[in-house]
């Protein structure tokens, strides 16, 4: 039997200052760049979803037959030019090559410029082409803004279970294993979900601990007999339309137990709601308490600059967390990755060991300043990494051209991706050694646990500008669904 696979994602934050385009799923952005057909299967063994599906359907009778897969740095809505050129590839093949089963590595919380839902929309394009009888099943990100339109043209759609997304690959592997089970002749499986009532701020979504620790446990005790699958995406909440927000579903062979279940998890997460919530700290109250807490310490204490992480549509250039640095004369602290593509380039220009005075960063989005100051360049590099943490072990990234410039006591990881600080080794190829550092400040808010907890004397998270609002409250929605809480035990949305 043929089995189609592909990959197209993106996490939009509409509140973002820049889109993707064409050239931004080309590149990649953290993750692998666009690729298209029999290279994909270079994918297995990676920590993306389609890297588990092709290794659970290694060997077996199935033709495989990728398409194109593709993912862009989060960010504002997707061009219309990008999403109908990348959606029209993926239709295009469907319908050309007539397949048995169809398997969608997307992420969920897509909005293109056009198109409010854009996996929903690319999944009714497919089904449209392939019929209503051609099993379609699809993996999604934790942070999905599941619609009801996905779901109706789905046959299945799996999320993954932990935030630092450490199980990418595993999702992939149970996307292959529903599959399968339809392609082996299976019935459909009865469908049950949930809407949660309000917006989980994305920095209180982390499954290291409570209450996401505990909610997914309990997910997987309710996952068996006649419930073959269980998900609960949190939602990403920059996402200003009316499928916003968390969303709890099932499958399963009685629609009785599949209901059950649905609703235990959700009476469980809804019980927990003001447990969502975790308090922040301004920029200068971030480093004095790292500060603090750093003295004597035997390893780094780590800072989140939560509002800038690139992973949710931030520009990775702003400047407040540097600022704190500076003024509270922070030593043995290092800051990454900084995105600011002429400082690095002017830095390679002008030579290690020698002083350069320029303007860095600054996202004129915000009214944020470029910092202007001397620094000293420490490391150059062309910014060529293989992550070994965690989250996406063996993934090639290019920071491109890479300089460490130093002020004082702080080094400043600048590059000329955008590329959110998920390991370690993006500090390395900067020639800044993390474990030797006593603070620091990673552009990230979750994502980086994987491979910097097992480093870390403490993480605090910090609140310092950035165009991804930590505390949903504070952006200017407009298209939410009207009785929707902005925030755990917060106001309502009423349009």
């Amino acid at each position: 039997m043929k089995i189609l696979i592909a990959g197209f994602q993106h996490e939009t934050n509409t509140f973002a200052p820049s889109k993707a385009d064409w050239g931004s799923f080309v590149q990649g952005g953290g993750m692998p760049g666009m690729t298209h057909g029999s290279d994909i299967l270079d994918f297995r063994g990676i920590n993306i979803p389609v890297g588990g599906f092709l290794e659970a359907m290694r060997g077996g009778p199935h033709q495989i037959m990728p398409v194109v897969w593709t993912a862009a740095c989060p960010s504002a809505q997707v061009t219309e030019d990008a999403f109908e050129r990348i959606t029209g590839k993926i239709v295009e093949a469907a319908s050309e090559l007539r397949p048995d089963a169809v398997y969608l590595d997307i992420h969920g919380a897509m909005v293109a410029e056009h198109v409010d839902d854009g996996e929903g929309e690319l999944l009714r394009r497919v089904r449209q082409v392939v019929g209503p009888k051609v099993p379609v099943v699809g993996s999604l990100d934790l942070h999905a803004n599941v619609t009801e339109l996905m779901l109706q043209q789905a046959d299945a759609l799996v999320a993954y279970r932990t935030y630092p997304h450490v199980d990418m690959a595993e999702t992939g592997e149970r996307a292959a294993f529903l599959l399968k089970r339809f392609m082996a002749g299976g019935n459909r499986l009865c469908l049950a979900w949930r809407r949660i009532p309000f917006l989980v701020p994305l920095h209180g979504q982390c499954t290291e601990m409570n209450p996401a620790k505990g909610t997914y446990e309990h997910l997987e005790s309710l996952e068996q007999g006649a419930v073959t699958s269980l998900s609960f995406t949190p939602g990403f909440p920059a996402a200003d339309f009316p499928g916003c927000g968390g969303v709890v579903w099932g499958y399963g062979s009685k629609q009785a137990e599949v209901e059950g279940a649905v609703d235990s998890l959700t009476k469980h997460i809804n019980e927990r709601e003001a447990d969502w919530w975790i308090d922040l700290y301004k920029p200068d109250q971030a480093v004095e308490e790292a500060m603090r807490q750093s003295q004597g310490a035997s390893r780094p204490v780590v800072i989140a600059d939560t509002q800038d992480n690139p992973g949710a549509g931030g520009n990775s250039n702003t400047t407040g967390m540097l600022r704190a640095l500076v003024a509270k004369q922070a030593q043995d602290a290092a800051l990454g990755v900084l995105f600011d593509p002429e400082a690095a380039k002017a830095a390679h220009k002008t030579g290690i060991g020698k002083t350069i005075t320029l303007g860095l960063g600054g996202e004129p989005a915000l009214d944020d300043q470029p910092f202007e100051a001397t620094f000293t360049i420490e490391h150059l590099s062309e910014g060529n990494l293989t992550v070994k943490g965690p989250m996406m072990r063996g993934a090639k990234i290019s920071l491109g051209p890479t300089a460490c410039l130093r002020i004082g006591g702080v080094q400043v990881v600048v590059g000329s991706s955008k590329v959110q600080m998920l390991d370690r080794e993006l500090y390395r190829v900067a020639g800044v050694e993390p474990e030797q550092m006593k603070i620091l400040v990673n552009k990230s808010s979750v994502h980086f646990r994987a491979d910097f907890t097992a480093i870390a004397h403490s993480i605090l998270v910090a609140e310092s500008p950035g165009p991804m609002v930590a505390d949903p409250i504070n952006l200017p929605w407009k298209r939410l669904t009207p009785g929707l809480r902005i925030r755990p035990n917060g106001p309502v949305f009423v349009g």
